[in-house]
């Protein structure tokens, strides 16, 4: 295969990697397993150019991209949208969408095994056209990462702190609000204090990824008005890996669903694979059956 790789210097560990002596040894391995490779090491606020115009490329059988989870997930979205197939290396913090595709979370092992790799079809979910490779959020999840942007920090081990110290603010202060959401043509109307929308469902992990992502479904997951205690309770179920099996989670299997936020003001936010964004009063949420290629081991 000919093979564009693009590594982000500013993402996650490759920050402290020596990228001239990454980029090498990824050339060495995937020209030792008969492909040709091209390597483009950039800084972040450089790599939705390039991903985008690569993608794009009718010279190419694969790209891969290199970085944090919003590297991954941006470069998921723009594979998705040109059908270009994507190989992930995760630099990460998280690297929940590695996680799921079963891939080595070392940046040097994961080289051969993506060099010896084939290629599948996956799902993708998308919020309103938007892609998530992960999950959209809103709630409690939403509340915390918009704390933790609230703190500083310049490291991997700064960032969990941060997480932790917004975790416990969100504990304390649990959000509630109405949402109205419609699924096969039923509407219903809930007061919760959690949203979770999952590229197929979340496994049995403390992390919350999914096992498999070509089930061709979403996860939709609600949690009722919760106050401390019961925050509480819900960060134990979710750190034992037992979210699904919560009392206080109600999860459905679907395919599509619409919501809507009644009562929604002008500052309302949800998360989309990590990222803090704002949102309107509706927005509709998909999956995309077998649309995403990937680059995964044999």
């Amino acid at each position: 295969m000919k093979i564009k790789a693009i590594f982000n210097r500013d993402g996650g560990t490759f920050r402290t990697t020596d990228m001239d002596a990454y980029s090498k040894r990824a050339e060495e391995v995937f020209r030792a397993a008969g492909h040709e490779i091209e390597i483009t090491v950039a800084s972040g606020d450089g790599m939705a150019d390039i991903l985008e115009r690569t993608s794009r490329r009718d010279d190419l059988d694969a790209m891969l991209a290199g970085g944090g989870d919003g590297t991954i997930s941006a470069a998921a979205a723009v594979a998705w949208k040109n059908g270009m197939p994507l190989g992930v290396i995760p630099a990460g913090t998280m690297n929940l969408f590695a996680r799921a595709l079963k891939l080595p979370l070392d940046i040097w092992k994961v080289l051969d095994v993506l060099a010896e790799g084939r290629i599948v079809d996956a799902d993708i979910g998308s919020a309103d056209g938007r892609a998530f490779v992960h999950q959209f959020s809103m709630g409690l999840h939403a509340r915390m990462v918009r704390y933790r942007e609230s703190y500083s920090f310049a490291s991997r081990l700064g960032k969990i702190r941060a997480s932790t110290r917004a975790a416990l603010g969100v504990m304390f202060n649990p959000p509630e609000f109405e949402i109205e959401f419609e699924v096969d043509g039923v509407r219903e109307t809930r007061k919760v204090s959690a949203i979770s929308v999952s590229n197929n469902h979340f496994g049995a992990n403390a992390l919350m990824y999914a096992d498999d992502l070509t089930g061709g479904h979403l996860g939709f997951y609600t949690a009722p008005p919760l106050k401390p205690h019961g925050v509480a309770k819900l960060t134990f179920d979710i750190l034992r890996g037992k979210f699904r099996e919560s009392p206080l989670i109600t999860e459905m299997s679907v395919t599509a669903v619409n919501l809507h936020f009644p009562k929604a003001r002008h500052n309302t936010n949800c998360v989309i694979d990590g990222e803090l964004l704002p949102i309107g009063r509706d927005v509709a949420l998909r999956v995309h059956p077998g649309e995403l290629k990937l680059l995964v081991g044999q």
